[in-house]
């Protein structure tokens, strides 16, 4: 890749055509549960709107989540042809890359996307086939875009090894879990269950990264009741606010569980928490490692340095977490633009950039703002 602007962003959410799965599912199989596009009236509008349907079951809410791409910031489209072309067509999407002054971006999922829970697992693995088929379209369209495959869950885990190998032959450049499967659906095994190391086995091997996004899955389950009080827009902040609640129990256990020394060359990638959660949770551990002397029960290594060999976390707004920079580990900050979701820096994400660095010397910025995520994805 070439670095023209010195900016990559590590969460952006890449969204697949409206025929991406009609395209490549087979209609006299699954017929109507492929996931397509269908009209349908909502009290709320005095007009027909479109949703996505899959197994047959409407999906709410919007017909594309990308109001930070819409003429009117904020605005979620209700049609699909209101969906600008830069959110779900590679060249046109190039061009916002370059009205942002962002050289790459890593593409997390746009529903419908990401996991296919219908109690049918070969409709989960053609389903999840067809997305990781889909988005590696955008790696070859450009080596700007860095899409992360999604996994068949409910398969085998020769499967799911074997569906991750293709996607990553295709182009995709890291995988995006949940951080508890079993949460989703119950009898699935909870990543730390020796079910999943083959497939550690083979992202090390393959030097491709398993990424966990926001609460990873567990936003219910690490929530308070949610506030009847809340304005609509109250609301999305408090929901935003926890999506670090996830990553700062996920670090104790890689670090803990001995995961990290087991495979010692497969890096975390923790998007869209933050940074300010860092330096307390790696105080904590290296705390109680050496008043608990836990490198007697087989944690060698203190755990801020396991954490800094193997565990990425990124920014887009933050200043003190910046500030505590050499406590996280410079080399782990990686920076996101989380185009076009509704927190997005774009299309001013210099502004961000500036707002946040301000003061920081120029190796650091670049580090943290296009060096870590280049050498983290061998870009160049």
């Amino acid at each position: 890749m070439e670095i023209k602007f010195g900016l990559i962003s590590s969460d952006s959410h890449g969204q697949l055509g409206k025929d991406a799965y009609t395209r490549r599912m087979s209609e006299q199989k699954w017929g109507e549960k492929i996931p397509h596009l269908v009209e349908v009236l909502e009290d709320k509008f005095p007009f027909p709107v479109e949703r996505w349907m899959v197994n047959g079951e409407i999906q709410g809410g919007n017909v594309c989540n990308c109001p930070t791409a819409m003429k009117e910031r904020g605005y979620y489209p209700q049609r699909w042809e209101e969906v600008p072309l830069e959110v779900y067509d590679p060249a046109r999407r190039l061009e916002a890359l370059d009205r942002d002054r962002v050289d790459g971006e890593v593409l997390f999922p746009n529903g419908p996307g990401g996991t296919f829970f219908y109690g049918d697992p070969e409709f989960e693995l053609d389903c999840v086939r067809a997305y990781n088929d889909a988005l590696a379209e955008f790696r070859r369209a450009s080596d700007r875009f860095i899409p992360l495959a999604a996994v068949p869950y409910m398969s085998p885990i020769e499967t799911i090894v074997g569906e991750v190998e293709r996607a990553v032959r295709s182009g995709h450049m890291g995988i995006n879990l949940l951080a508890d499967p079993s949460v989703a659906v119950p009898g699935l095994k909870n990543l730390s269950d020796s079910f999943w190391q083959p497939l550690w086995n083979v992202c090390q091997d393959m030097g491709v990264g398993i990424h966990l996004h926001a609460s990873a899955g567990l936003a219910g389950k690490l929530s308070l009741p949610q506030w009847k009080g809340y304005t609509r827009r109250q609301s999305h902040c408090v929901s935003t606010l926890r999506n670090f609640c996830t990553a700062t129990q996920f670090v104790p256990y890689l670090i803990f569980s001995g995961m990290l020394d087991k495979f010692p060359r497969l890096n975390w990638i923790f998007a869209e928490t933050g940074l300010g959660w860092v330096s307390s949770v790696l105080e904590a551990c290296d705390g109680e490692w050496e008043k608990r002397h836990l490198w007697t029960e087989g944690i060698l290594t203190r755990p801020s340095d396991l954490f800094r060999r193997q565990i990425y976390v990124d920014f887009w707004f933050e200043t003190v977490g910046i500030q505590l920079r050499d406590c996280i580990g410079v080399d782990n900050i990686l920076w996101e633009s989380d185009f076009p979701h509704i927190t997005s820096t774009y299309p001013n994400s210099w502004n961000a950039v500036e707002h946040s660095l301000a003061g920081v010397s120029t190796a650091d910025r670049e580090k943290v703002l296009f060096r870590n995520a280049a050498r983290l994805y061998r870009l160049i």
